[in-house]
């Protein structure tokens, strides 16, 4: 054999085996080709999930038909009752103090009753569902995309739970008609930090 023979074939012997081994050198190790599947994640005792058994209510028949001028009467009959809430840190003393101290200040609506034993208040809140008035195409590009619906506010009844949630918190919930309740929610909310 030749010298430059052994000089070619000796290369091309290791190149056929690195190519034979399946680049096993070049391959990169990631944590996902080793990663296995968790166990899936459990709700912790003492909470649990909003009822959704009246998100979809149908109303009765004939409850908002149209009158001879086209125009459709509000009716509270078939108003649905929601229930919404919010965790808060601390019991449910403290927690009851401060719900109190914010329905207090009237920003959300009237206290008309407390019930301290059983950590609740009874609210009128001024609140309505947003009548809309849908724009034409000219309306909508010359004054933009804000609804032009208008809002008639009546007077609605919530009712204000603080119950114990945990062992550090307190869950505060509001009870009744949805717009009462989104208003009452998001204003407890807001300024208890929830």
């Amino acid at each position: 054999m030749k010298k430059t023979s052994l000089a070619v074939a000796l290369p091309a012997l290791l190149l056929s085996g690195l190519m034979l081994s399946g680049c096993g050198m070049f391959r990169s190790h990631k944590a996902w080709d080793t990663a296995k599947q968790e166990s899936p994640l459990e709700i912790p005792p003492g909470m649990d999930t909003p009822s959704a058994s009246e998100a979809l209510v149908i109303p009765p028949p004939g409850a908002n038909q149209p009158t001879a001028n086209g125009a459709t009467a509000a009716t509270q009959s078939g108003a649905a009752t929601i229930t919404d809430g919010f965790v808060v840190s601390g019991d449910v003393e403290t927690a009851y103090q401060r719900v109190g101290q914010v329905l207090d200040a009237g920003d959300i609506g009237q206290v008309t009753a407390r019930d301290p034993s059983a950590h609740s208040f009874t609210v009128t809140v001024m609140a309505g569902a947003k009548v809309a008035k849908k724009r034409g195409f000219f309306g909508r590009m010359f004054h933009g995309n804000d609804e032009g619906g208008s809002s008639r506010a009546m007077p609605q009844q919530v009712l204000v739970t603080v119950s114990a949630s945990g062992q550090k918190g307190s869950e505060v919930r509001a009870q009744g008609s949805a717009p009462a309740v989104a208003k009452a929610v998001d204003g407890l909310r807001a300024k208890l930090g929830g």
